[in-house]
């Protein structure tokens, strides 16, 4: 596994960012027409929602959930399982925001981000900050008050490795970015076991470091479809630094040792044969995958050609299933 960092310095080019995005940052020169914002009630309150990403925070309660029936051994009390998924949208969504607040500048110039409330000015960036550290307070208050202490200073903890260990600190000077950065991501696995029991175990462990060797290849492929972005804007995702080839084999390895890692929940007596039998089947299909993707790499295959979103459409139904396994296992014991 690659370990080679890369600094990166201010971009001027801007060739990426519409007249709108830029005078919402106060940046477009006079002259500059602009589409009017819908600011109505219902328009701000849907920007509002949109700081919080819902399509990843759902990726986050999936592996949240199914834990706390690992935990449990069966189902868990559903008035904290609520407790526990509000908490963690709340957070989650605080550090999104803060996220968008930090990246305001470049999500201007970057065409997968150029419509977020920010750079349109549905939302201004004190707004954004305010709603952002609003809701770090309220969701660690709500899990501390409600669910358990431990729960709630993980979730702060990812909030915070979220927003200034990745966002601040990697994303921009380093390809190993979305590696470490990822860490936040997997962090909500800990928070689903420690809701139920208050403490921490190996199997909880082992389903982080699933979702920490899950985060590279998932994300990456998608960084390979959109590099030209992410290298207008001088954030050094892998794809941007490095060949097609470099960046499969590292979805492969990375790929190899994630499915090895799930695998090892079995042994170690946390679940049984239906587990098993997914997560074989899964990872088996997910491995199927990545090196199709590094052998089309290999013969230098581009564009349409190359299929690298076949993998991170592919990543996405692979945790949800192996996820699921997690729930319904105890039931199967």
């Amino acid at each position: 596994m690659s370990l080679s960092g890369v600094c990166v310095t201010a971009v001027e080019s801007r060739p990426g960012g519409t007249s709108q995005a830029l005078e919402a940052l106060g940046e477009a020169g006079p002259g500059t027409s602009r589409s009017p914002v819908d600011r109505s009630f219902g328009a701000r309150v849907k920007g509002f929602v949109a700081l919080t990403k819902p399509r990843i925070i759902e990726l986050l309660l999936i592996t949240t959930v199914p834990v706390m029936f690992l935990a449990q051994q069966g189902v868990p009390d559903l008035g904290l399982v609520l407790l526990t998924c509000v908490g963690g949208y709340l957070s989650a969504g605080g550090a999104n925001a803060l996220n968008m607040y930090i990246d305001r500048d470049i999500d201007a110039l970057m065409d997968r981000t150029s419509q977020r409330p920010l750079v349109t000015g549905l939302v201004s960036p004190r707004e954004c900050l305010a709603f952002g550290i609003g809701l770090a307070v309220v969701s660690t208050l709500l899990f501390g008050l409600t669910v358990n202490w431990l729960s709630a200073w993980l979730s702060l903890g990812a909030l915070l490795f979220y927003v200034v260990v990745y966002t601040m600190i990697l994303k921009r000077r380093t390809s190993q970015n979305i590696v470490w950065g990822g860490i936040a991501g997997c962090l909500p696995v800990l928070i689903g076991w420690s809701s139920v029991t208050n403490s921490m175990s190996w199997a909880p462990v082992i389903l982080f470091l699933v979702m920490f060797f899950w985060t590279p290849p998932h994300y990456w492929p998608l960084s390979m479809k959109v590099k030209e972005d992410y290298a207008r804007v001088g954030v050094p995702m892998l794809p941007v630094i490095a060949s097609n080839k470099v960046v499969a084999r590292q979805i492969v390895i990375y790929s190899w040792v994630m499915v090895a890692v799930s695998l090892l929940l079995t042994p170690l007596g946390y679940t049984g044969w239906f587990y098993t039998v997914v997560a074989l089947a899964a990872g088996g299909f997910w491995l199927w995958e990545a090196h199709g993707l590094q052998n089309r790499a290999k013969a230098e295959v581009s564009g349409a050609k190359l299929k690298e979103m076949r993998l991170f459409h592919w990543s996405i139904t692979y945790v949800s299933i192996l996820f699921v396994a997690v729930a319904v296992d105890p039931f199967l014991r």
